[in-house]
């Protein structure tokens, strides 16, 4: 029998995609959880047995799947997160994680800068009111002139902050391994993660989730400017719910846009329903071309590993 690998993300199992047939032609058999829905921790361990592979989405990989999965020798993600994945646990089972870097950027950055957008002009609210037959305006403002700040400077960073800065926004970013390359870029600057804070009209995260804690508390919002704009494509876990919220009440944030919530699907999530969010399931890397780009490469890095 042909071994195996696992194929859990929602795209892949719901339509399939041509690379997966280069794991046919080298010899392995594909495994499928149930179609387009995020597979359980039960179904994850039926799956297991017999799969050296595992081509991975969203799905939370905890150390008690990774100790079941006797055979697997390799996780390759089709994306650049793997928060989602017990690193400690793979790590001690000698189960390597592979990313596929970069290659969900331009749908990524391309959202964000969307968002932008659709905040700042209150699109939604305009379409739904108008769908209501209703005239209602609110005014919005202009992004040129204003400052995005960024909390991330990697791949999806840089290319937001080059569309930014062709909007004519100024960027100032943070990033823990700044590009020496980009910080030459007109119109932007690495500063500090509180000057990042400080300057930002409109915030923009594209950074891991902090361990045990949310990034954007009650007390990061405080140092905000008053009517500043938040928009977060990275991870749920950046955010303090009830800050943010007490915070688009009391007016210190204008809006709030979102596309990664602590749980997927949110489920009467009063963040996701407040008026002033605009929210979006989870749709970044929900691009043909991004889809395409990281299953790829995903699939390329594991017939590598494999190979080796």
């Amino acid at each position: 029998m042909s071994k195996k690998i696992l194929i859990t993300p929602r795209s892949l199992t719901r339509s399939g995609h041509p690379a997966i047939a280069k794991l046919e032609t080298a010899g392995y058999q594909p495994v499928y959880c149930t179609p387009g829905q995020t597979p359980s921790e039960d179904e994850m361990i039926s799956l297991l047995p017999g799969c050296v592979g595992w081509l991975a989405g969203v799905e939370p990989i905890t150390s008690h799947v990774l100790e079941s999965a006797k055979d697997l020798r390799a996780i390759s993600r089709n994306g650049t997160g793997v928060n989602n994945v017990d690193l400690e646990a793979a790590k001690r089972l000698n189960i390597a994680v592979l990313r596929a870097e970069g290659a969900n950027a331009q749908g990524v950055a391309e959202l964000a800068m969307g968002l932008f957008f659709a905040l700042v002009r209150s699109i939604p609210f305009s379409d739904a009111h108008l769908k209501s037959a209703e005239w209602e305006r609110r005014q919005g403002i202009e992004l040129i002139g204003k400052t995005l700040g960024l909390v991330g400077c990697g791949a999806i960073g840089c290319i937001v902050a080059k569309s930014a800065i062709g909007c004519g926004m100024k960027v100032v970013g943070y990033d823990p391994f700044p590009n020496d390359f980009f910080a030459q870029t007109p119109g932007f600057a690495y500063v500090s993660l509180e000057e990042v804070r400080a300057k930002a009209d409109l915030l923009s995260l594209h950074c891991p989730p902090l361990e045990g804690k949310p990034l954007v508390d009650a007390d990061w919002i405080a140092s905000m400017k008053n009517g500043a704009y938040l928009v977060n494509t990275a991870r749920g876990e950046l955010l303090d719910e009830t800050a943010v919220i007490e915070a688009l009440d009391s007016g210190k944030l204008s809006g709030v846009a979102m596309d990664a919530f602590r749980k997927e699907p949110p489920t009467d999530d009063p963040l996701v329903r407040h008026p002033k969010v605009i929210a979006t399931p989870h749709i970044g890397a929900f691009t043909q071309e991004s889809v395409s780009r990281a299953v790829t490469v995903a699939i390329d890095n594991l017939l590598k590993f494999l190979a080796a």
